[in-house]
């Protein structure tokens, strides 16, 4: 058994996907998709499905690694803005180099501020410096280094 990849259903995957690629890193791993038919429809229990979107291979794996899918539905339903401790999952991670400068990088490519660079003493293990904020379309993320 192996972990896969993490989906975000986004209004605009293109745009999404160039953050990530951005900010992260990341690379497209083609081929793009364009998606639709019973199948679809039977695996995600929707009625005349139909998407468009790419897999993005993660920094720190291979290409065969696990992925950040990015899709877009012709038919999107608007969910309300998340919080950290909303019920469900909430956030993807990113170990960096440097936590300030992946932020400042990240709202330069449209991210947007939620908290503040914490750092936190984890007796025996080092300090963690870490802060969540928004992609662009508001989805958590958070970047985190440790420093010994």
């Amino acid at each position: 058994m192996k972990y896969v990849h993490t989906n975000i259903a986004a209004r605009d995957w293109k745009t999404l996907a160039d953050f990530y690629c951005s900010v992260f890193d990341c690379r497209i791993k083609p081929p793009e998709r364009d998606y639709s038919g019973d199948w679809l429809d039977r695996a995600t229990g929707l009625t005349g499905a139909r998407l468009k979107g790419a897999h993005l291979i993660l920094p720190g794996y291979g290409d065969d690694g696990p992925t950040l899918e990015i899709f877009t539905y012709d038919k999107m339903v608007d969910t309300e803005s998340i919080m950290a401790n909303h019920q469900g999952f909430t956030h993807i991670a990113f170990e960096v180099t440097d936590v300030r400068k992946t932020y400042e990088k990240a709202l330069a490519h449209g991210g947007q501020p939620m908290g503040k660079v914490t750092e936190k003493k984890v007796p025996g293990i080092g300090t963690l410096v870490f802060i969540y904020f928004k992609d662009p379309e508001g989805n958590i993320i958070e970047i985190q280094s440790w420093e010994k």
